[in-house]
Protein backbone atom coordinates (compact mmCIF):
# COMPACT_ATOMS: atom_id res chain seq x y z
CA UNK A 1 0.00 0.00 0.00
CA UNK A 2 2.85 2.63 0.94
CA UNK A 3 6.30 2.31 0.35
CA UNK A 4 9.37 4.00 2.68
CA UNK A 5 11.24 6.86 1.12
CA UNK A 6 13.33 7.46 3.79
CA UNK A 7 14.48 5.97 7.27
CA UNK A 8 11.93 5.63 10.07
CA UNK A 9 12.39 4.51 13.34
CA UNK A 10 9.68 3.98 15.73
CA UNK A 11 10.37 4.87 19.40
CA UNK A 12 8.49 2.32 21.25
CA UNK A 13 8.44 -1.18 22.26
CA UNK A 14 4.74 -1.63 21.70
CA UNK A 15 4.02 -5.32 19.86
CA UNK A 16 0.69 -3.21 18.45
CA UNK A 17 2.31 -0.37 16.89
CA UNK A 18 5.06 -2.57 15.51
CA UNK A 19 2.10 -4.22 13.85
CA UNK A 20 0.22 -1.54 12.61
CA UNK A 21 3.22 -0.11 10.73
CA UNK A 22 4.13 -3.83 9.37
CA UNK A 23 0.52 -3.69 8.40
CA UNK A 24 1.14 -0.40 6.61
CA UNK A 25 3.86 -2.03 4.36
CA UNK A 26 6.22 0.00 6.21
CA UNK A 27 10.38 -0.42 6.43
CA UNK A 28 11.10 0.68 10.30
CA UNK A 29 13.59 -0.06 13.17
CA UNK A 30 12.55 0.12 16.72
CA UNK A 31 14.09 1.78 19.38
CA UNK A 32 11.91 1.58 22.43
CA UNK A 33 12.70 4.38 24.96
CA UNK A 34 12.47 4.72 29.15
CA UNK A 35 11.42 8.33 30.55
CA UNK A 36 9.84 9.40 33.43
CA UNK A 37 6.31 9.34 32.91
CA UNK A 38 4.68 10.98 35.91
CA UNK A 39 2.46 13.92 35.22
CA UNK A 40 3.01 17.60 36.51
CA UNK A 41 1.02 19.62 38.95
CA UNK A 42 -2.05 20.28 37.61
CA UNK A 43 -1.25 18.93 33.99
CA UNK A 44 -3.96 18.16 31.71
CA UNK A 45 -4.06 14.68 30.03
CA UNK A 46 -3.82 16.67 26.87
CA UNK A 47 -0.88 18.21 27.10
CA UNK A 48 0.19 15.46 29.50
CA UNK A 49 0.40 12.73 26.69
CA UNK A 50 1.94 14.97 24.40
CA UNK A 51 5.11 16.05 26.62
CA UNK A 52 5.03 12.15 26.95
CA UNK A 53 5.19 11.83 22.88
CA UNK A 54 7.78 15.02 22.38
CA UNK A 55 10.45 13.43 25.32
CA UNK A 56 9.81 9.91 23.62
CA UNK A 57 10.37 11.19 20.49
CA UNK A 58 13.52 14.01 21.27
CA UNK A 59 14.79 11.07 23.44
CA UNK A 60 15.40 8.61 20.35
CA UNK A 61 16.37 11.29 18.01
CA UNK A 62 19.55 12.01 20.30
CA UNK A 63 20.66 8.39 18.66
CA UNK A 64 19.04 8.78 15.15
CA UNK A 65 19.21 12.08 14.20
CA UNK A 66 19.18 11.20 10.43
CA UNK A 67 16.19 9.26 10.74
CA UNK A 68 12.07 10.25 11.03
CA UNK A 69 11.01 9.72 14.37
CA UNK A 70 7.78 8.61 15.49
CA UNK A 71 6.38 8.30 19.04
CA UNK A 72 3.73 8.32 21.04
CA UNK A 73 2.02 7.86 24.53
CA UNK A 74 -2.01 6.99 25.35
CA UNK A 75 -3.96 7.81 28.35
CA UNK A 76 -7.20 6.41 29.23
CA UNK A 77 -8.89 9.16 31.17
CA UNK A 78 -12.34 9.31 33.19
CA UNK A 79 -13.10 12.95 33.37
CA UNK A 80 -9.78 14.75 33.75
CA UNK A 81 -8.21 11.72 35.80
CA UNK A 82 -5.65 9.59 33.48
CA UNK A 83 -6.00 5.50 34.35
CA UNK A 84 -2.55 3.97 34.03
CA UNK A 85 -2.12 0.31 33.52
CA UNK A 86 -3.33 -1.24 36.94
CA UNK A 87 -0.75 -2.61 39.40
CA UNK A 88 -3.04 -5.63 40.25
CA UNK A 89 -6.17 -7.20 40.08
CA UNK A 90 -7.85 -5.55 42.95
CA UNK A 91 -7.03 -2.18 41.10
CA UNK A 92 -8.17 -3.07 37.73
CA UNK A 93 -11.31 -3.65 39.34
CA UNK A 94 -11.57 -0.41 40.93
CA UNK A 95 -11.01 0.91 37.28
CA UNK A 96 -13.34 -1.19 35.30
CA UNK A 97 -15.94 -0.76 37.56
CA UNK A 98 -15.75 3.37 37.51
CA UNK A 99 -15.60 2.91 33.85
CA UNK A 100 -18.79 0.68 33.69
CA UNK A 101 -22.18 2.07 32.52
CA UNK A 102 -20.04 5.59 31.51
CA UNK A 103 -18.37 7.50 28.99
CA UNK A 104 -14.22 8.21 28.96
CA UNK A 105 -11.78 9.89 26.77
CA UNK A 106 -8.54 7.70 25.22
CA UNK A 107 -5.68 10.37 24.03
CA UNK A 108 -2.78 9.85 22.35
CA UNK A 109 0.11 12.32 21.68
CA UNK A 110 1.79 11.13 18.16
CA UNK A 111 4.73 13.55 16.86
CA UNK A 112 6.53 12.74 13.86
CA UNK A 113 10.66 14.44 13.99
CA UNK A 114 14.01 14.52 12.07
CA UNK A 115 16.13 16.16 14.26
CA UNK A 116 18.73 16.97 11.59
CA UNK A 117 15.96 18.85 9.57
CA UNK A 118 14.98 20.70 12.75
CA UNK A 119 11.64 19.47 12.21
CA UNK A 120 8.59 18.55 14.17
CA UNK A 121 4.54 17.66 14.30
CA UNK A 122 3.19 16.74 16.87
CA UNK A 123 -0.78 16.63 17.82
CA UNK A 124 -3.21 15.05 20.19
CA UNK A 125 -5.58 12.67 18.95
CA UNK A 126 -9.11 11.81 21.41
CA UNK A 127 -11.51 9.37 20.61
CA UNK A 128 -14.94 9.03 23.06
CA UNK A 129 -15.34 5.56 24.37
CA UNK A 130 -18.73 4.79 25.84
CA UNK A 131 -18.59 1.36 28.23
CA UNK A 132 -21.86 -1.02 28.35
CA UNK A 133 -23.44 -1.01 32.14
CA UNK A 134 -21.75 -4.36 33.22
CA UNK A 135 -21.84 -5.95 36.55
CA UNK A 136 -19.00 -6.85 39.67
CA UNK A 137 -18.70 -10.30 37.85
CA UNK A 138 -18.39 -9.65 34.27
CA UNK A 139 -15.52 -7.45 35.66
CA UNK A 140 -13.83 -10.11 37.60
CA UNK A 141 -14.25 -12.74 34.77
CA UNK A 142 -12.32 -9.90 32.16
CA UNK A 143 -9.92 -9.72 34.64
CA UNK A 144 -9.41 -13.33 35.32
CA UNK A 145 -7.63 -13.63 31.80
CA UNK A 146 -5.56 -11.45 32.49
CA UNK A 147 -5.91 -9.37 29.75
CA UNK A 148 -6.36 -6.13 31.85
CA UNK A 149 -3.46 -5.88 33.89
CA UNK A 150 -1.06 -5.01 31.03
CA UNK A 151 -3.54 -2.12 29.78
CA UNK A 152 -3.91 1.27 30.32
CA UNK A 153 -7.34 1.76 32.00
CA UNK A 154 -7.54 -2.41 32.58
CA UNK A 155 -8.90 -3.18 29.11
CA UNK A 156 -7.54 -3.79 26.06
CA UNK A 157 -10.07 -2.94 22.94
CA UNK A 158 -8.36 -5.04 20.68
CA UNK A 159 -8.66 -8.11 22.31
CA UNK A 160 -11.29 -9.61 24.86
CA UNK A 161 -11.91 -6.32 26.42
CA UNK A 162 -14.09 -5.98 22.80
CA UNK A 163 -17.66 -7.04 24.43
CA UNK A 164 -16.71 -4.28 27.69
CA UNK A 165 -17.22 -1.40 24.50
CA UNK A 166 -20.66 -0.55 23.72
CA UNK A 167 -19.84 2.51 21.07
CA UNK A 168 -16.78 5.04 20.25
CA UNK A 169 -16.76 8.03 18.39
CA UNK A 170 -13.82 8.88 17.11
CA UNK A 171 -10.39 6.52 15.75
CA UNK A 172 -10.47 2.98 16.51
CA UNK A 173 -7.28 3.06 16.19
CA UNK A 174 -6.17 5.68 18.46
CA UNK A 175 -7.64 3.70 21.37
CA UNK A 176 -5.03 0.54 20.49
CA UNK A 177 -2.56 3.49 20.45
CA UNK A 178 -1.82 4.80 16.86
CA UNK A 179 -3.83 7.39 15.39
CA UNK A 180 -3.19 6.32 11.74
CA UNK A 181 -5.32 8.54 9.71
CA UNK A 182 -2.81 11.26 11.69
CA UNK A 183 0.12 9.52 11.54
CA UNK A 184 -0.11 8.70 7.42
CA UNK A 185 -1.17 12.10 6.88
CA UNK A 186 2.10 13.28 8.53
CA UNK A 187 4.56 11.00 6.74
CA UNK A 188 2.79 11.60 3.66
CA UNK A 189 3.09 15.36 3.97
CA UNK A 190 6.83 14.95 5.05
CA UNK A 191 7.69 12.45 1.72
CA UNK A 192 8.42 10.32 4.04
CA UNK A 193 6.13 7.36 2.93
CA UNK A 194 4.89 7.15 -0.47
CA UNK A 195 1.85 5.14 -2.26
CA UNK A 196 1.80 2.62 -4.02
CA UNK A 197 -0.63 2.27 -7.17
CA UNK A 198 -1.25 -1.63 -8.38
CA UNK A 199 -4.30 -0.43 -9.94
CA UNK A 200 -4.51 0.53 -13.58
CA UNK A 201 -8.20 1.67 -13.34
CA UNK A 202 -9.86 2.97 -10.67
Amino acid sequence: MFYTNESIVLASGSPRRKKYLEDLGLTFSLYPVTINETPLPDESPGNFVLRMATEKGEAAALQHGDSWIISGDTVVCLDQNILGKPFDKAEAFTMLISLAGRAHTVRTGICLMHADKRISSCTVVETKVVFSDFDESVARAYISSGESLDKAGAYGIQGRGAFLVESIEGSYTNVVGLPLSELVNMLLQNKVIGMRNTCDHV
